[in-house]
């Protein structure tokens, strides 16, 4: 049994010559769009199979076949040499098949014991075994090294905690083949080492993973091979020791690698928002002052929990203020709400696109113009313009390459960078002179990146502040002009451009215990 322990009876210190897994010529469509065309992958047993390919290039659809999510229009599945049914979940899972979802598929109102046993429950007689299935999750946090209470109710455990929950619940149905979807999102790089000393153990026992990320540094660290996907075909199949970054972006990609980062013309005018002397009545910052002006990018960086997101929420209305003041424009707002920044320009993207800023089940088109019903361009009265809103969201759309463009597919059925767009897309519906975007890339590709990054130079040099809240590192290093530093919930530096660095970000990252008003500026750092 290898839930708890990891233990089984002959470990596997090599890959596997035979495949474990092989999905053959798979073809799947969905209206409008072919998916796949007939892509092959094999993953041998104890190696782990980097998936790498554009937003929308068709990973997810074949993870979801191999799961039996989805039946193919074309192709088998095989595993161990055996072919799965078509659109079966049960037979995948039965044969050893687990899998860790970017977007986690957790119960917030169960405890992270009974997240771990969903469906899978242990029984004592005609009750449930509380007692055995309580240790036995104690065992696997224990194993992943961190400190979760089973009894701990979801809800109230941090993101990077509860997809914790969420690998040792696939952990908990001893998996012969893991695949982990961007699994890293909301970890430190301490969470992100311990997760790899994981698979590193996984694949010594022969586990096989299929492996789906877009950070580069990941590939190479724990790679073995990687199958690159694009248009909805396998392009290519290699050793991640023989490839390097700039082949992987231009087979994924289909062109020669660009500069991911723009260069922006910074011309800093007038402060346009700022928070003074601020804390948030719930606590997640305190005494916490910043101010962003027009023509210019401002990062806040810091680690998962430190505050950064309540700090981005506040200045748009959404996080009450215990003490201190949000100003606009040179004007003191004391209880900003979300409709009067809207009214007064202020745009705000929220991290998590699926839970805070789209109805999923509702259409492109109505999730883009979501906040600018109520102009007159869109709306006579109670009246909508219809024909204004299709021609206003068809040209941001195209503007910003969504694939493909129509207006009344739900959502859901789009990929993650595709649905990044459609939030995006608000920020053209309207005019906006303040742009709040919080994690603008979490999950999309290198290709989806540029076209953001694109999106935030325009912005910038139109004349808009862009408050850029930012977990990763390069994102604050190559785009802003200024940046500030939050741990635990307070303010620990302020850099300006030439002062900006890894070093002395990293190092304000831990810089707690100062006394209130003890910032660090760029020498000190």
């Amino acid at each position: 049994m290898m839930a708890g322990g990891f233990q089984r009876s002959a470990p596997v210190p090599d890959p596997c010559p035979g495949a474990l897994l092989e999905a053959c010529d798979i073809e799947k469509s969905f209206p409008g769009v072919r998916v796949l065309d007939g892509v092959s992958l094999d993953v041998r047993a104890g190696e782990v199979h980097v998936l790498f390919g554009e937003n929308g290039a068709g990973k997810s659809t074949l993870v979801n076949i191999i799961l039996g999510n989805y039946a193919p229009e074309g192709g088998t599945v095989r595993f161990d040499g055996k072919v799965l049914p078509a659109g079966s979940p049960r037979a995948a899972r039965d044969a050893g098949i687990s899998v860790v979802f970017q977007e986690l598929s957790l119960i917030p109102t169960l405890s992270a014991c009974a997240n771990i046993f969903l469906g899978r429950e242990k029984r004592q007689s005609a009750l449930l075994d509380e007692g055995a299935m309580s240790r036995e999750a104690a065992a696997i946090f224990a194993r992943l090294g961190i400190a979760i209470d089973p009894q701990a109710p979801v809800a109230g455990l941090s993101r990077a905690e509860q997809q914790m929950v969420e690998i040792a619940k696939a952990l908990q149905n001893d998996p012969r083949l893991l695949i982990l979807d961007e699994p890293t999102t909301a970890f430190t790089d301490v969470e992100t080492q311990r997760l790899f000393a994981i698979v590193a153990e996984l694949k010594r026992l022969g586990v096989g993973i299929i492996y789906i990320t877009h950070r580069m540094a990941e590939i190479q660290a724990i790679g073995d091979r990687i199958s690159i996907l694009r248009d909805g075909r396998r392009i290519a199949t290699k050793l991640v020791s023989e490839t390097d970054e700039d082949e992987l972006i231009q087979l994924m990609t289909g062109r020669e690698t660009l500069n991911v980062y723009p260069t922006i013309a910074f011309k800093p005018a007038d402060e346009a928002i700022a928070l003074e002397g601020a804390s948030a009545a719930s606590g997640r910052f305190q005494n916490v002052s910043i101010s962003v002006r027009a023509g210019e990018i401002v990062g806040i960086a810091g680690l998962v929990g430190c505050g950064k997101s309540a700090v981005g929420r506040s200045l748009f209305g959404e996080e009450r203020l215990a003490a201190g003041q949000v100003k606009l424009f040179g004007k003191s707002l004391r209880s900003p709400s979300p409709q009067s920044m809207l009214d007064a320009g202020v745009v705000y993207l929220p991290p998590d696109r699926r839970r805070q800023g789209l109805v999923l089940n509702r259409s492109v088109r109505e999730n883009a113009t979501l906040s600018c019903l109520n102009l007159r361009s869109f709306a006579f009265g109670q009246w909508l313009r219809k024909k204004s809103e299709d021609d206003a969201v068809q040209r941001v759309l195209n503007r910003l390459n969504l694939s493909p463009p129509l207006l009344d597919r739900n959502v859901s059925a789009y990929s993650g960078g595709n649905q990044q767009k459609v939030v995006f897309a608000r920020a053209f519906l309207r005019e906006t002179k303040v742009l709040i975007v919080d994690e603008p890339t979490v999950g999309v590709d290198v290709g989806a990146r540029l076209e953001f990054y694109g999106i935030l130079k325009q912005l910038c040099e139109a004349g808009a502040a862009i408050l850029l809240i930012s977990s990763d590192l390069p994102e604050i290093l190559h785009l802003t002009h200024r940046t500030y530093v939050l741990a635990f919930g307070r303010q620990t530096a302020e850099f300006q451009q030439e002062e900006i660095s890894e070093a002395a970000i990293l190092s304000s990252f831990f810089a707690v215990g100062r006394k209130e008003g003890d910032i660090k500026t760029g020498a000190a750092a």
